[in-house]
C-alpha cells in the first residue's frame, strides 16, 4: 500500500507550483555549473596513448575523427571480464542516440575499455550497439584517468577514485557483496571487477595538441543516464532494492 498522501487537484497544483520554483532554481544552478566546467583550465597531454579500434591502431587525437572536441565514456570492461559491466551497459544503451548528434556538433564520442578489441566487438554485436568503442589494452590511459588500478594498488588499499582516496566502496577491502554480484554478472571475480571504475572525460584538440578539460565519476555520471532521469520523475522514483537492472537482452529470461 502506498504511503503517499492524496489530495484535490487544487492542492496538487499549489504544491506543484512551489516545487516548480525549486526546479527552476536547480536549472539555473545547473547552467552555472556547466559554465564553470567550461572555465576549468585545459591540461596539455604530452603522453602518447594508443588504442585499438575497428579502423586500426589510433592515437587519442585520432579518436576526435575531425572534430575539435572529444567525450570519452570509461566503460567498465576489464581484460578478464567475459561481459561488460551491467551498469555501464545500461547507460550505454543511450549512446547510439546521442553520438550521431554530438558528431554533427563538433564533438566526437567514444567508449574506451581495457578489454581486448575482439571482446568489445563481440559484446557490442550482442548488444546491437554501433557507437565507437576503443580498446586501451596495454595503454596507461585508464590508469592515468583514475578508472583502473593495478592488483598491487588494490592490495595496498586506499586508492583514489572520484578525487578522494579510499572513500568509495570499490576502494576498500573486503569488497561489499553487491560488488561480488556485479562481478559475477560480468564473468569475473570481485577484485578483478573492482579494479575497473566508471567515468567520463572530455578533451579538446587545438593546433594539433590534445588537452584534458574535464572528468567526472561515480554519482557525477547520474545526469548522463537517461533511464535515471526518467525514473526520478516517476511516482516511485528510483525505487532501488539491490541489483534490479539487467542487460536489455536479459529481461525476457529473468
Amino acid at each position: 500500500m502506498s504511503k503517499n498522501i492524496t489530495g484535490t487537484r487544487e492542492e496538487w497544483l499549489a504544491a506543484r507550483l512551489e516545487l516548480l520554483k525549486e526546479e527552476k532554481d536547480v536549472t539555473r544552478r545547473s547552467d552555472e555549473l556547466a559554465r564553470k566546467r567550461q572555465e576549468l583550465p585545459w591540461v596539455r597531454l604530452d603522453k602518447e596513448y594508443r588504442f585499438d579500434t575497428t579502423h586500426g591502431s589510433a592515437s587519442l587525437a585520432d579518436l576526435f575523427r575531425g572534430n575539435s572536441q572529444l567525450i570519452v565514456y570509461h566503460f567498465m570492461f576489464g581484460p578478464d571480464y567475459k561481459a561488460g559491466c551491467p551498469s555501464c551497459s545500461a547507460i550505454a544503451d543511450g549512446f547510439d542516440g546521442i553520438a550521431v548528434h554530438l558528431q554533427n556538433h563538433d564533438v566526437a564520442f567514444s567508449a574506451v575499455s581495457r578489454a581486448p578489441l575482439v571482446k568489445l566487438q563481440a559484446y557490442q554485436k550482442r548488444m546491437g550497439w554501433t557507437f565507437p568503442w576503443a580498446s586501451s589494452n596495454g595503454s596507461e590511459f585508464n590508469f592515468d584517468f583514475n578508472v583502473a588500478v593495478t592488483e598491487e594498488q588494490q592490495r595496498k588499499g586506499g586508492t583514489s577514485y572520484n578525487y578522494e582516496r579510499g572513500q568509495h566502496p570499490i576502494d576498500t577491502l573486503p569488497l561489499s557483496p553487491i560488488v561480488g554480484e556485479f562481478a559475477a554478472m560480468s564473468g569475473t571475480d570481485a577484485p578483478g571487477y573492482a579494479r575497473e571504475r566508471p567515468g567520463m572525460s572530455a578533451f579538446v584538440l587545438e593546433d594539433g595538441v590534445v588537452y584534458h578539460t574535464y572528468s567526472t565519476y561515480a554519482r557525477g555520471l547520474d545526469g548522463l543516464w537517461g533511464m535515471y532521469q526518467w525514473l526520478d520523475r516517476a511516482p516511485k522514483g528510483r525505487n532501488e532494492q539491490g541489483i534490479w537492472m539487467l542487460r536489455h537482452d536479459e529481461y525476457a529470461t529473468r
